[in-house]
């Protein structure tokens, strides 16, 4: 508190749009694709210890999908990982501005 903040009046505002924050699913699906990625793994063989379809996780890699804990404590551990590492890599993209792939799509 106390602390003063200057305004520079005859300064323009900056044309470009602010780059929007990435979704949470969107980060963990790239620490997802990365993890399997370093192993050197396919999608198949991955999905088929996590219990769930290459399509499926292929979805979840791309952020497409907004995975259950469940699921998402299994992808991570046929990874050889642990939940925990996964949301807290995750939390660390989000923390340090990385993580953003370019626009956000809704659907309607």
């Amino acid at each position: 508190m106390g602390e003063l903040v200057r305004l520079d009046r005859h300064r323009r505002p900056d044309p470009r749009p602010a780059a929007p924050e990435p979704l949470w699913r969107e980060v963990v699906g790239r620490r997802l694709r990365d993890l399997r990625r370093d192993r050197d793994e396919r999608l198949a063989d991955t999905a088929a210890r996590a219990g769930c379809s290459p399509q499926y996780l292929s979805e979840l890699e791309r952020g497409r999908k907004d995975p259950s804990s469940e699921i998402l404590a299994a992808v991570a551990g046929a990874l050889g990982s642990s939940l925990r590492e996964v949301v807290g890599l995750a939390h660390t993209d989000l923390a340090r501005g990385r993580g953003s792939h370019g626009p956000v799509l809704m659907a309607a």
